[in-house]
């Protein structure tokens, strides 16, 4: 597909990957319709980027259909916002638990029903879920986060041959951890040896690809996470026992501290 002109709806853009999405998208000549809570941050990177601010809250059962109401037809939507969810299930509150579940997994589907609708009738667009390598490999005290993620892969595989036959693609992108930017990074946990990052615009060039060659799903991580990925999916009980040696569970364990604040 191409994005000279196309109105790309993205959502969470006001994090550091988001605005690093909005940028990317932006640079391709996209026509960029910006979401996310923070208005401080939203509405002056929209005038920067000559786009449009919509200001939403999707944890909002309501805020959904509010949104994509204001924002009009478009051509491709960019499911980028996400809740962290690291940490025993056990510290969770009902709630907590709600609202992950609300921002991770129920608003991206919601959104790709009613705009994939929309696209299907025109017979052109472009679906694009920012998923998690957390989304193909489970670690411990990450049972939550992984649930949404899983879901997220299932759902976005099915959909794509769904959508398929009515010329509307459908991809997701699964960054591992990314520096500078993000909740990897807002938690300030020390990864390991040799256990590397991508950056942000790593993974803005990553989600055009995906839409201008319509992939169905792309890795934004080095090669050893991408291995290590493919082993979580082939040989579960493998994986984690890779991860327990090399002290995966202190990196979980630490990005539940780091991000507490914001569940």
């Amino acid at each position: 597909m191409n994005l000279r002109g196309a109105k790309v709806l993205l959502t969470g853009a006001t994090g550091g990957i988001g605005q690093a999405l909005a940028g990317g998208l932006s640079a391709r000549g996209a026509e960029v319709i910006l979401t996310g809570r923070r208005t401080d941050v939203l509405e002056p990177l929209a005038e920067r980027l000559g786009g449009r601010a919509i200001a939403a809250d999707l944890a909002d059962p309501a805020a959904v259909q509010a949104l994509l109401d204001e924002a009009g037809e478009i051509d491709v939507l960019v499911a980028n916002a996400a809740l962290p969810a690291s940490g025993l299930l056990s510290d969770y509150s009902i709630d907590e638990i709600d609202r992950a579940l609300d921002v991770n997994l129920r608003a991206p589907i919601v959104m790709a029903k009613l705009v994939g609708e929309r696209m299907s009738a025109r017979g052109r667009g472009h679906l694009v879920f920012i998923s998690s390598l957390s989304g193909k490999t489970a670690s411990g005290q990450a049972s939550l986060y992984n649930a949404t993620k899983f879901g997220m892969r299932g759902f976005a595989l099915a959909l794509r041959e769904d959508l398929r036959p009515h010329g509307v693609g459908v991809s997701t992108v699964f960054p591992g951890f990314i520096r500078d930017a993000g909740m990897f990074a807002e938690a300030n946990v020390t990864l390991p040896r040799g256990v590397g990052t991508k950056s942000p615009q790593d993974v803005a060039r990553a989600t055009v690809r995906a839409i201008e060659k319509n992939v169905a799903e792309v890795d934004v991580a080095p090669f050893g996470l991408r291995v290590g990925a493919l082993i979580g999916g082939a040989a579960p009980a493998l994986a984690a026992a890779v991860q327990r040696r090399v002290g995966g569970d202190k990196i979980t364990q630490g990005l539940a501290e780091g991000q507490r604040g914001k569940r």
